[in-house]
């Protein structure tokens, strides 16, 4: 951490250069000794990712932002404050702490939180950034969270991990065991510590098999934010062996869409052909695999197995986008211009054997306008057009 980036001139210089092109910057140089020209194109890149994630610190003055990495990695504000939801109790310790924005807001619902980062330098950035948002109910370390677990004699109401998704060569791994720490191989230790665990995991995992890898696993929790899947939650509970409850929830820009059910394999739906309302699941549904569960509690039928479009002859709520069925026709380029109102329309795909880019190249049409179309397969296996508008 170089302290001279937070006089005030640097400050002016880095805010006044937020829309400014970095190539451009590089070239110029820096116009400070003290703060080389490297230094002030990542606190401005890294400011400029934290202007809608994390919008408190992006207004807070002399808050010091590490590489673009750390806060492409780091928690929103909005899915940390969900986190916080999440955990009760008076202690929670957080080993792999990064730039502490979950730490942050687990620190207003405990009175004890403990950051625990292995990188030095990024540990004394957040130092610096907690006293500017006057935070001082964090104990800081600098270290190894495993190792100051094993020697820690306290115990914690929590346990929070987020582990890297990188290997020790800098590899994506898509199972928890292959993350860094290494999750299962220490569980013996966690619940030596603690009676609850929260995992935040990558949106990539896969669910069924991380419950494989875990013991005692309680809930898991789907956080999306306008309509992409951010986080996986894990939440363990030493000794729970009752059914699991998956939580989904997805922050769109005028509502919460939320969605709860139990962890079942051998769930089964009811079939239908399309009827006056098609409906598309929320991409934190679509990511929790409760595709039959949708149809058992909100009565609707799917328009095939692995279709995940769901209809009705009655409007309901629904947690995803409803849409009414104007027309339906089959996979022909002059059928489906007919139920067209322009030479445009918004297209998705729901387990069609072509792309997006391969239908609008061979029916010719732009991306817009207010129609949508769903090519689908219904029940029959047959491949059908459904011509729609939104109706939420």
């Amino acid at each position: 951490m170089n302290p001279a980036i937070l006089h005030p001139d640097v400050q002016q210089f880095i805010s006044d250069n937020l829309n400014t092109n970095i190539s451009k910057l590089l070239f110029k140089g820096s116009p400070f000794k003290s703060v080389s020209v490297q230094e002030l194109a990542t606190q401005i890149v890294s400011k400029k990712k934290c202007e809608k994630k994390l919008p408190i610190w992006f207004e807070t003055k002399n808050i010091y932002y590490p590489a673009k990495v750390n806060i492409e990695q780091t928690s929103s504000e909005v899915t940390a404050k969900y986190k916080s939801s999440i955990i009760t109790g008076d202690s929670v310790i957080d080993i792999t702490g990064g730039f502490g924005v979950d730490a942050y807001y687990f620190a207003k619902k405990t009175s004890e939180v403990i950051h625990c980062e292995l990188d030095a330098n990024l540990s004394t950035i957040v130092n610096n950034n907690y006293q500017q948002l006057k935070i001082d109910e964090i104990q800081l370390i600098s270290g190894d969270g495993i190792d100051y677990l094993k020697n820690a004699s306290e115990k914690y109401d929590w346990i929070y991990i987020d582990p890297s998704r990188r290997d020790s060569v800098d590899k994506k791994v898509f199972l928890l065991k292959d993350c860094l720490p290494n999750v299962p191989e220490n569980l013996t230790l966690f619940f030596s510590k603690s009676n609850n665990i929260l995992i935040k995991n990558s949106p990539i995992l896969d669910i069924s098999k991380t419950i494989d890898e875990l013991d005692f696993v309680k809930e898991i929790h789907v956080v999306a934010v306008a309509n992409e899947v951010k986080e996986l939650l894990f939440v363990l509970e030493k000794y729970y062996k009752e059914s699991i409850q998956i939580k989904t929830i997805n922050y769109s820009r005028n509502t919460i869409q939320i969605f709860d059910f139990q962890y079942i394999k051998n769930n089964i739906s009811e079939y239908s052909e399309p009827k006056k309302y098609v409906y598309e699941p929320n991409a934190a549904i679509l990511k929790s695999g409760g595709f039959h569960e949708i149809s058992l509690q909100l009565n609707l039928e799917k328009l095939h197995p692995h279709s995940h479009l769901y209809t009705s002859d009655n409007l309901i709520e629904f947690p995803g986008r409803t849409f009414l069925v104007e027309n339906s026709c089959q996979y022909n380029k002059k059928e489906i211009k007919k139920y067209l109102k322009e030479n445009k329309a918004n297209i998705t795909t729901r387990n069609f054997p072509e792309t997006v880019a391969q239908i609008r190249k061979k029916i010719k049409i732009k991306d817009g306008g207010s129609q949508y179309l769903f090519f689908t397969t219904l029940k029959n296996e047959r491949l059908k057009v459904l011509v729609c508008s939104q109706v939420f």
